[in-house]
Order: C-alpha cells, then structure tokens, then sequence
C-alpha cells in the first residue's frame, strides 16, 4: 500500500514504493567507499525505490518518476525487479491511463525504467518531462526509452512549470540533466542527496553521481535554499519518503 499522503497547496503528495531491498553485487560497495568523505560504518544499506503521485485539486496527476521496472529492466543486474509501481497506482485509486504528466528527475535505471513496457510508453496519455540535457546524454537502454517516448517527450531547458503548481528545476552533476520537481512546500529530490549522511554535511560525495564535483556543489545549494523555506524534502531512496528541514 502506498505510504500516507500529504496535503500542499492543494495538492495531494501521495509516495508510491516500486521496491525496497539492497544494491545488487553487480555495483556493490563497501559505505565509505560509496559516500567518500563520510564516517558511515560498514552496514547493509537497504535503498526505498520511491516514485511519487501527485492529484491536483482539479484531479489532475502527475507522477514523478517510473522506478526499476519489469523483471527484464535495465536496473535487473542490480536492483530488486519486477517493481511494484502498477499495483501501487492501483492502491491509490489511479490507472496509467488516467496519468497526464509523468516527470523523470534523471535517466537511471531504477527511475526510469518503468517509463516503457514492450517497446510501448506505460502511461499512453501522458507527456514526459525531461530536461534536454538528459536526453541528449541517455546511452544504451536508456537512449531506447527516450526514443520510445519521443512522441510523448516533452523536453525542457532548466526550470520550468510542467503542469499547474508543479515545477522541475534543473539539479545536475548526479547527471547531466538531473532535476528535482517542486510542488507547493514539497520538493521531490530524484538522487540530489542519497543517503541522509548528506543532509548532514553536502559535501559528501556518492560514487556514482557523473560529476562529483559539480553533485556535491549543486547538493549544497539546492539544501541551503530549501532549508531558509522550511520545505520538506520527498526522497527517492530513503526508509520514511518524507523529511522535513
């Protein structure tokens, strides 16, 4: 079931969880090498596959992003496929058809890859939003999902406002085109911070964001700003979805 939902500006913030469980060996590494500059000790690190469903007074819905997908998905070297996304809709009352706009913060695997299902988009009626420079970057499957989409892509230069109240703003450095969706108080993070440890000190860098230099500045201004507005943060990969500031 999804988690319990939220109430800003008059939209209805409800967190969908696609899967919960850990990175697969395929790109498992110990915590102080994944969070370098961090004092993380050695545990498991169980990563929350967050999407995120959003109902407008007007029931209009948009959802932000797609999570790991099928069993055959792209994320299936390393997350825990199949996702679970389609029945989470179906919990919150909502069918793929009935979605207008889908939001993808980033082209990775596990928030992506649920965009497509056997060569056809999975939300039919929807635009997907996605900052120019991610899809001009996207590789491999991933550059298969953008030309899936194409007919439906809805590309965007830096901030825009994607669907009434609801705004992307452009995020890089984890990728190219990273972007966080805004909606009221709420910002919706994709893999801006991954781990809380960078909620308490931004500098720490992940691994595998493309350009570490460039994640680590942009984390650091995008929380400084969210914190002076006391806005709640809607995670991708933590245990509760939620964070306040």
């Amino acid at each position: 079931m999804p988690h319990p939902s939220i109430i800003v500006s008059g939209v209805e913030v409800t967190p969908l969880c696609d899967a919960v469980g850990p990175m697969g060996a395929a790109i498992r590494r110990p915590l102080a090498e994944m969070f370098a500059g961090s004092v993380l000790q050695e545990e498991p690190w169980v990563l929350h596959f967050h999407c995120y469903l959003l109902r407008d007074a007007a029931g209009r819905l948009t959802l932000v992003d797609t999570g790991i997908g099928g069993a055959d998905s792209p994320a299936a070297s390393w997350a825990p496929v199949p996702g679970t996304l389609a029945g989470e809709l179906a919990a919150a009352g909502v069918t793929p058809a009935e979605i207008g706009t889908v939001i993808l913060t980033h082209l990775h695997s596990d928030h992506a890859s649920g965009a497509v299902a056997d060569g056809r988009p999975v939300f039919e009626n929807a635009r997907y939003v996605l900052q120019q420079a991610e899809a001009d970057a996207a590789e491999g499957p991933m550059r298969e999902i953008v030309s899936c989409l194409k007919s439906q892509l809805h590309a965007v230069e830096g901030d825009a406002e994607v669907a009434p109240g609801v705004h992307v703003r452009f995020a890089p450095g984890h990728t190219p085109g990273h972007q966080i969706a805004r909606v009221g108080d709420v910002a919706i993070t994709g893999d801006l911070v991954l781990h809380p440890v960078q909620l308490a000190d931004p500098s720490v860098r992940y691994l595998y964001d493309d350009d570490q230099e460039t994640a680590a500045r942009t984390r650091a201004e995008v929380l400084a700003a969210l914190k002076a507005e006391r806005a709640i943060l809607a995670t991708a990969h933590f245990s509760e979805p939620f964070v306040r500031l």
